[in-house]
């Protein structure tokens, strides 16, 4: 079993290793290029989020929905995983 978290924190990766801490390199994931390319765009608009300091809840609500659909398609595509969410704006987890 792998614990994943999917977060958008500046200068991450997106996904850390949930029990040995740290961040993982998307190519060290066994997941598909598109997913990867999702991953990717969607932590260059969470940097983009947080330069703005998080001002438009709209976009933080949105960027949250998109980290959830991330973790779920984490999920498919690495069966033997739990994956959680942290929302680095809001600075707490959300469940799935």
């Amino acid at each position: 079993m792998i614990y994943l978290t999917v977060d958008g924190m500046f200068s991450g990766t997106g996904i850390r290793d949930s029990v040995e801490g740290g961040y993982l390199k998307l190519e060290e994931l066994n997941i598909s290029d598109d997913l990867k390319n999702k991953i990717t765009y969607w932590l260059s608009c969470y940097e983009d989020a947080h330069y703005s300091q998080y001002e438009d809840e709209s976009e933080v609500a949105s960027l949250d929905s998109e980290g959830l659909d991330i973790c779920i398609m984490l999920r498919s595509e690495i069966p033997d995983s739990k994956v959680e969410y942290y929302s680095s704006a809001e600075m707490k987890k959300i469940a799935i």
